[in-house]
């Protein structure tokens, strides 16, 4: 069945036809705006022919578009309806995705329900730690990390080149109007990730002077709640503090932004199923998060 779309693409279209968006969709899916976008462009690019009209508020289905959506529509309505029938319960599948704290948390975590209200006869058993040695390998199905290329062998998928951002309160951000005023504040440093900051001075070629005492954490997780929380301003992975900014709890000061230097990495599976469909598709899954 050569001529058989991707599934993927096929539940993205549905989705967005559905809710005349590709936010709401993304936001169903629990998946990001761009990705849901990407895997609707590919479905097209697949057939040669456009699907929806972009509108600059929302999606219009194209006469084809129109056309393709029923059959879409029930045929994913009948595999949901067939594979709860067929597995039940007591065949629920556990597969364990391991993948850094601050992207476990950040990242992934928000986004389980979709997926689990999507697939409910798999079951993702989410383990995190704060370096990935941490944790045995042979308990992993799906093994997400964080770091530069030459960490990694060949086999290693690289999932998202990273970048990092400054980030305040939004009433502290606002008062700053230099990267010279910038340097003057309290700096939240991040271990593992100290050298940010003077990437940041090099970049704008303003000396980093750390008038105020740094603050050290050990994770993004407790910078963001430092940086949202009091004084300080902090360097995050843009991926990390897309929460908050959305929320308001943190604001990006000056739009300054550096390649971090590092990625999101897709790593061999040491698992006892690394090819078992659920473990496909939750890998899937992983993968468009990161699109």
């Amino acid at each position: 069945m050569s001529d058989l779309p991707n599934l993927v693409w096929l539940r993205a279209f549905e989705a967005a036809a559905r809710l005349q968006s590709f936010t709401a969709a993304a936001e169903e899916l629990g998946l990001t705006q761009a990705a849901v976008s990407h895997q609707v462009r590919s479905l097209e690019k697949s057939f040669g022919i456009t699907l929806f009209i972009r509108r600059s508020r929302h999606l219009e289905l194209t006469q084809l578009g129109h056309a393709y959506y029923p059959s879409v529509a029930q045929a994913l309505t009948d595999i949901a309806y067939s594979t709860r029938g067929l597995l039940g319960h007591a065949q629920t599948r556990t597969v364990t995705l391991r993948a850094p704290v601050s992207t476990a948390v950040l990242w992934i975590a928000p986004r389980l329900g979709s997926f689990h209200t999507a697939y409910p006869h798999i079951r993702i058993r989410l383990i995190s730690a704060v370096w990935a040695d941490s944790t045995q390998d042979e308990d992993v199905d799906i093994d997400l990390r964080l770091g530069p290329s030459g960490w990694f062998d060949r086999r290693a998928h690289l999932l998202s080149a990273e970048s990092v951002i400054p980030v305040a309160q939004p009433q502290l951000a606002q008062q700053l109007q230099s990267v010279d005023q910038l340097f003057d504040q309290t700096l939240i440093h991040i271990h593992g990730y100290q050298d940010h900051w003077l990437r940041l001075s090099e970049q704008e070629g303003v000396p980093l002077k750390n008038r105020s005492a740094p603050l050290y954490v050990d994770t993004s997780l407790a910078a963001i709640e430092m940086a949202a929380s009091g004084p300080g301003v902090a360097m995050l992975m843009r991926r990390y503090a897309e929460l908050s900014l959305s929320q308001g709890r943190l604001t990006q000061v000056l739009k300054a932004e550096i390649p971090m230097g590092q990625g999101h990495y897709l790593m061999p599976a040491a698992g006892e199923a690394p090819n078992s469909a659920e473990v496909a598709m939750v890998r899937d899954w992983v993968v468009s998060l990161f699109c």
